[in-house]
């Protein structure tokens, strides 16, 4: 028994350490190309488990250290309440476990590998939509954002968004563990080495076929990164003031650039406003102040020399960094944590802000992790997009390169160049092919400015919207209805061996009563 119990929690350390090695392909780390093999150990360890109920454990456990690496930056933030979110977040990826044991445990046969290469990936991605609804965290750190820096998977972005990608990087995995799954008879082996190289090839290929997107002409988009500073607005004009003659035809500062309600500071508006024409005559700064109907909000300003021309309420809160979920129960738990101690509100819908006739679509900080709001900005007629960051509190984080990286998926899936300024940080610039158009390091101080193309047309994900995720769940229903009532092709090893059974014919007993003797 002792053996048994040291076995499983061996087993369970060896999980941890696994799901670890996954979030290595996540911007920070860069091994991007991790993604497509780094998940094999985990599945190996969930097929050769006892029970559904050790793999289930077990990939709790995976889910604990690859959150653990991927958002280690948010520990020293959290305190006491790291353990519980750990223990919170490895729920995720419990179900996984469960269902890559139930077809990939040995014997492993070929009707089996072939539901593990369709079943498996549909379960992942529809785990990940449900671990990205906004108020559990959203959409940070998901697998497909691993290739951010590979042009051909992000052509596959453009086909389904990232939840395709996701999907395709785990069905390689799972081709590659049948492959070398123990025990495995030369049908599933082969069957898993062709279905990897097949969705590998094809995936790849569409990524690297699609054609230049159309454009129509360029913006010049100017951002201003002044790092962490005492007075932020006035580094903010004395940068902006610096882009006079630039060429520039919007400048955008960072979020919370502005602490101050410029409704209520008529000096500062008008300060605003003359920044406005310094450079050409639009600029979009972020309030982050209560405003005249006494609500805290983060809003994206759009100033002209002549006034205000648009705002924009940030629609999606990050828990615990803007409002805190519960407030009434978690509250006074977060006393000495960096939780807000008031709740910002919320904004009511997308807008576009015109500027010369380009559709700017504006989104803040961490709404830009989210897919859905990139394609609705791009359905609107967005032709650019912008995300005012600022990420001061996890300065020199991998936060920051995850935060930028994923600006190139969402350029991808939405056809649409993405252009992020972040106040302290890292900013970037993609066009519509996740091509980089400027990348400024967190150690950069200063404004830049970028040419960025105003790209036509609409993408498969943008006019098909979220089909992949749907589809994924009916997939994933289906696989369990399969497996609880077996076809027979599934049944027919078990078929088999009872078949064997049968003509041996049942043991005789002591008190079976003989026949005559022949």
């Amino acid at each position: 028994m002792r053996r048994t119990r040291g076995h499983r929690w061996a087993g369970r350390a060896a999980a941890l350490l696994a799901g670890a090695l996954v979030a290595l392909a996540l911007p920070g780390a860069g091994l991007g190309w991790l993604a497509w093999c780094g998940l094999v150990p985990m599945l190996l360890l969930l097929a050769r488990a006892e029970s559904a109920r050790d793999a289930a454990w077990r990939g709790w456990a995976a889910a604990v250290g690859f959150t653990l690496v991927a958002h280690h930056w948010l520990v020293p933030h959290l305190g006491v309440f790291t353990v519980p979110a750990l223990a919170v977040a490895g729920l995720f990826w419990l179900p996984f476990g469960i269902a890559a044991h139930a077809v990939l445990r040995a014997p492993l046969t070929t009707p089996r590998a072939a539901l593990a290469l369709v079943w498996l990936p549909c379960v992942w991605v529809v785990l990940e939509v449900v671990r990205s609804w906004h108020h559990l965290g959203g959409t940070w750190a998901l697998l497909g954002l691993s290739q951010w820096q590979v042009r051909p998977a992000l052509g596959v972005a453009s086909l389904g968004g990232v939840w395709l990608l996701s999907g395709v990087l785990v069905a390689v995995n799972v081709g590659l563990a049948c492959a070398v799954s123990s025990g495995a008879r030369p049908g599933p082996r082969v069957l898993g080495v062709g279905g990897a190289l097949l969705v590998a090839v094809a995936s790849l290929g569409y990524g690297a076929s699609r054609p230049e997107p159309p454009s129509a002409g360029v913006v010049h988009i100017a951002g201003v990164q002044p790092g962490i500073v005492s007075d932020s607005v006035a580094e903010h004009l004395r940068l902006t003031r610096q882009l006079a003659g630039s060429g520039a035809d919007v400048v955008v500062w960072g979020q919370s650039s502005v602490p101050l309600d410029p409704a209520r500071h008529p000096r500062l508006a008008a300060e605003l406003r003359r920044a406005a024409g310094w450079a050409g005559g639009h600029l979009l700064v972020n309030v982050d102040a209560r405003g005249q109907d006494g609500r805290i909000t983060k809003a994206t300003h759009h100033y002209r020399p002549d006034g205000l021309a648009g705002t924009y309420r940030k629609q999606r809160l990050a828990p615990f960094g803007e409002y805190v979920p519960l407030r009434p129960l978690l509250g006074p738990l977060l006393g000495h944590t960096d939780a807000p101690e008031v709740d910002r509100a919320s904004g009511a819908g997308l807008t576009l802000l015109a500027v010369d006739g380009v559709r700017l679509g504006p989104l803040i900080s961490y709404e830009s992790t989210f897919p859905d709001l990139r394609r609705a900005l791009a359905a609107r007629g967005a032709d650019v997009t912008v995300v005012q960051g600022s990420l001061t509190t996890f300065h020199g984080s991998w936060a920051q390169r995850q935060q930028a990286a994923a600006e190139a998926v969402r350029a991808a899936e939405s056809g649409r160049a993405a252009v992020l300024v972040n106040s302290s940080g890292t900013s970037a610039a993609f066009d519509a092919l996740g091509r980089p158009l400027a990348w400024h390091g967190p150690g950069e101080r200063g404004a830049f400015v970028v040419t960025v193309p105003r790209h036509t047309g609409l993408p498969p994900y943008v006019r098909w919207g979220d089909t992949v995720p749907v589809l994924a769940a009916v997939v994933a229903v289906a696989g369990v209805v399969a497996l609880a009532r077996p076809p027979r092709s599934l049944l027919l090893p078990c078929a088999v061996r009872a078949n064997r059974g049968w003509r041996r014919g049942p043991a005789r007993s002591e008190n079976t009563p003989r026949g005559p003797a022949p």
